[in-house]
């Protein structure tokens, strides 16, 4: 008899200095036991806190891909990105639209996901990457 899957966990963060500034993402993917399977950070240059925060969000699902993973619980504590992935607000702005599209694209190859917000306060190890990324680009 074959054991159930259980979903694996990402916390995404992006980080916006200024905004429009130097900005980076940050990813964090959790197993069912709350090990951690993949932690990565992104300098993206200059860019707002909403699109760090869907790039945030595409480096952390291109990680669960690349594992194989098949389900996911996916924690931001972005209100504005997770309600648009709902659909329950329509992406508007020009330049998040093809990040938006490209997230629609990734989420269609994992078997089963949900998305929901959860308080900065929950999300300290995505946030510390997405600085981290910040960081590393500033030294550049």
């Amino acid at each position: 008899m074959s054991q159930p899957v259980v979903a694996w966990r990402l916390f995404t963060d992006g980080a916006s200095r200024g905004n429009p500034g130097k900005a980076g993402a940050g990813a964090v993917l959790l197993d069912s036991e709350g090990r951690e399977l993949a932690a990565r950070s992104l300098y993206l240059g200059e860019c707002t806190n909403n699109a760090a925060e869907y790039r945030a969000l595409l480096l952390g699902l291109h990680a669960a891909l690349e594992l194989g993973c098949i389900q996911l619980e996916i924690y931001l504590d972005s209100e504005l990105i997770v309600r648009q992935i709902q659909g329950r607000y329509k992406v508007k702005h020009e330049t998040l639209k093809p990040l938006f599209d490209e997230v629609k694209i990734l989420l269609a190859q994992i078997e089963s996901w949900s998305i929901a917000h959860v308080p900065r306060e929950q999300n300290k190890r995505a946030d510390q990457l997405a600085n981290r990324g910040v960081d590393e680009g500033s030294k550049q």
